[in-house]
Parts: C-alpha cells; structure tokens; sequence
C-alpha cells in the first residue's frame, strides 16, 4: 500500500528538521501501535542524514553494540573503544552533532524505563550541557502512551520539559479512508466503506491489513478477523497489556462493558459490584483510552456522563472478541462470525453516528461539535454543529437505514435544546449511509 496523507505532519517534521540545522530540536512524537508512526518518521528521513534505532527488549549492552553500528555505517565515522552504557553512546552522538547536522529517531522510546531507567537523567544531563553547540535533530517515538506522557509531562521527570516540539500521531481521516477504499475498490458500497471505517478507525496497519488481504467488504473483513493466525484476535491484549500492568483484568472489564452499551460509571459499577472511579480517570486521562461523553452545552462539572472507548477498532475488539475469548481459545471462528454478523447493525450504527461527527469535524465550519441527551437517555440526538460566528446550528439524526430517519420526530424532542439557540437559524438533517 502506498504511503497515504500525512501531509501536516510530514510539514511540521520538516520545519523541526530545517531548525535543527541551526539549533538541536527534541521532538516526542507519540500514537499508539500499528498507527503508523514508524512509516512516517522514515518518510521524514528520506532524503536526509538519518539514522533510526528501535529500543528492543534486550541488554543495554547489546542495544549499544548495535546503535554504534548503525551510526558508523549512516555517518561513516570512526569510533575507537567499545561503548556498552547508553550514556556513553549518546555522549558520542552529541560530539559528532557539534559539527554536522543529522537525525537520530530512537523508536519505542519508553523501553528504556525497563532497560535502564537511569537514561533519562543521562540524556537530560548531556542535553543540557551540550545542545547549545548541536545540530541534531532528536526524535523521540513511544507506543505506551501512559509511559510516554510520565516521561515528558510528569514534573518530577529528568526530561520534563526538554522537548522543544510534540507530535501526536492520530488515525487516517474519514477522507482519507475514503480514498484509500476508492483505489483499493473503485466499486465499493457504502456499506463496504462503514465496515471499513468500523473494524480500522483509520489505524494505519488495519488499513493496510485489510487492502493487502482484499478483504474490502463486511464479510471478508470478518473473515480477516476470525482466521487462525489472525493479527486481529490478540490485538487487543498485545496493545494494552503492557499499558495496564497488572491491574489489566479490571480495565478489560470495564472497556468490555463500555463496548457493550454500559456507558455510565453507575452502570458498571452496578455489574461489577465495586467503585471504579480510579480506573475511569486513568483509562481516560493517563491511557488516553476512553473519553467522556457529555450533552453539548452541558456544564464541564456535570453529573450527565457517559464514556465510550475512542479507538474504533478496541471497541470493536472488547464487543466481539474479548467478549467470546473462550471461542478464540478453541478456534471456534464459525461461532464468533455469526456474533459479529448479528451484532454489526447494532455496532455500525454507532460507528455511523462517529463517522459523520468526524466528517462535520474535519470539514472546521462549526465552534462546538457534539450530542444531545435529557436524563435517563431521553430525547437522545445524534449530532449537533453550532457556527456561534454565524448564529447557524444543526441538528442531526443518524441511520443506517434513511426510510427510518423521521425528522418530524426530530424537530419534537429538539425542542428543549433548539430553546437555547433563540437568536439561530436552525436545520434538521438526516443522515444515512448514503450521504457518506
């Protein structure tokens, strides 16, 4: 598959890299596995005097032996000893950038706390003291977001506040997705597209899973999911297990629920029978994965919550594969296609719901971008934009199916919220598969 969009981070990388030539940048650049962080930073280097050094699980001593090798054969210099500590490795890097101007992207960064926690204070020390005379161009890659944001944004870390520029790396735009199914299946259905935007949420290596395998409709998309050596079936404990540590089994349990409709902190703790308030805040503010859903307009401080899992493809990972391992663990894939298959009008409905918000997001003509509910789930409203510039407002309802979109309905339980927009214009829309 051929190297899709990117082009603002490719931009930004590149200012960082013209920059570098006249003062050393640290750039973190995070976004969780298969998002296809590793495709860009090599896209970046292309052209350009770069060397890139992934952090494997292995001894400090072995990894130097090897980054030393690297830098000899990329910069074609010389290195007289042997370099077995981490400190004295970048010490060299850092001497050779007093007079040449280069990259060193060290991908899986956060490893070092496993490794050799003491890193970051070598780092942060020769960073310190040296960087007023260097021209390199550090890029510093993580997949373990929690990892990542202590190492950088905890105040009580060596390098907090080091790095001169930060770089999420987010999933392919609906757009994007778009195009990719266009060139892959130029006669794909809409219907081909929501799968496709349901079961991948723009994650790079799915995206390019599925183009790879053909598997361009519902049907063989689940066929991809649930085969024997699926990259899909373990997916979800291979991207998060190292994230929760051993508090793992609670966390799965509450993103299980979430991805079956239980969306309220009373909800699952009702199902659990235990207070789970530490493990909604972490999963939203130190993972990054979930977030609150509040009514738009409603207080910050509001007691209307709900959560759902940002990342599609988790969701739908903890919906039908989590939710049926013991299937999984016997091989049962007739048995876990049939789930999937009965369950997908459900799910793709949400996923319809998140695809336009999306579309109204990236098309940047509105201030707030949102939902709507009342208590107890009532009056529920699937999409509201507001241009507070241009006193314009819109309120949407979502179907998979257009013959079930009822705007007369829409207009009725509307009425509380249209009530604090006196001064708008207002729109009703319906919105089905066939306006994707």
């Amino acid at each position: 598959m051929r190297f899709y969009n990117r082009e603002n981070e490719l931009d930004l990388l590149q200012k960082i890299r013209e920059r570098s030539a006249h003062s050393a940048q640290m750039t973190v650049v995070i976004g969780r596995r298969r998002i296809g962080k590793t495709s860009l930073l090599k896209k970046d280097m292309e052209g350009s005097p770069a060397i890139y050094l992934f952090v494997a699980k292995k001894s400090e001593a072995l990894l130097c032996q090897e980054f030393v090798e690297a830098v000899k054969s990329i910069l074609a210099v010389n290195l007289f000893g042997e370099i077995t500590r981490f400190r004295d490795f970048f010490a060299w890097i850092m001497e050779l950038s007093q007079s040449r101007n280069f990259t060193l992207v060290l991908d899986e960064f956060q490893e070092f706390k496993l490794i050799n926690p003491a890193v970051f204070s070598e780092i942060q020390n020769l960073w310190d003291s040296q960087k007023a005379g260097s021209q390199l161009n550090l890029i510093l890659c993580g997949s373990v977001y929690s990892m990542m944001k202590d190492i950088f944004e905890n105040s009580r870390e060596p390098l907090f506040s080091r790095a001169t520029a930060k770089l999420y790396v987010k999933p392919f735009a609906v757009s994007v997705l778009k195009e990719i199914l266009s060139e892959a299946n130029p006669a794909y259905r809409n219907e081909d597209l929501l799968a496709f935007y349901s079961l991948t949420g723009g994650v790079a290596k799915y995206v390019e899973n599925f183009v790879s395998a053909g598997a361009l409709t519902l049907e063989t998309m689940l066929e991809e999911v649930f085969s024997a050596n699926s990259l899909f079936l373990e997916e979800g404990k291979n991207t998060l297990i190292e994230e929760f540590g051993r508090d793992y089994t609670t966390y799965f349990s509450i993103l299980s629920l979430v991805a079956n409709s239980k969306t309220s902190r009373p909800e699952i703790e009702s199902i659990l029978e235990t207070s789970v308030g530490p493990f909604l805040e972490k999963l939203e503010l130190d993972f990054g994965i979930i977030k609150k859903i509040r009514p738009i307009l409603a207080k910050p401080t509001g007691r209307t919550v709900k959560y759902e899992i940002v990342d599609n493809f988790l969701c739908f990972w903890f919906r039908f594969v989590f939710k049926n391992y013991s299937a999984v663990e016997i091989g049962n894939f007739g048995f876990l296609k049939a789930q999937a298959r009965e369950g997908f009008s459900t799910f793709s409905g949400k996923m319809l719901e998140r695809y336009f918000v999306e579309q109204v997001k990236e098309a940047q003509r509105y201030s707030q971008i949102g939902t709507y509910w009342e208590r107890g789930n009532s009056n529920e409203i699937d999409l509201v934009a507001v241009n507070s510039v241009e006193k314009r407002a819109v309120f949407g309802e979502v179907k998979v199916n257009a013959a079930k979109i009822n705007l007369d309905a829409l207009r009725q339980k509307s009425q509380r919220l249209a009530a604090q927009f006196p001064d708008y214009e207002l729109e009703y829309r319906g919105l089905s598969l066939e306006d994707m």
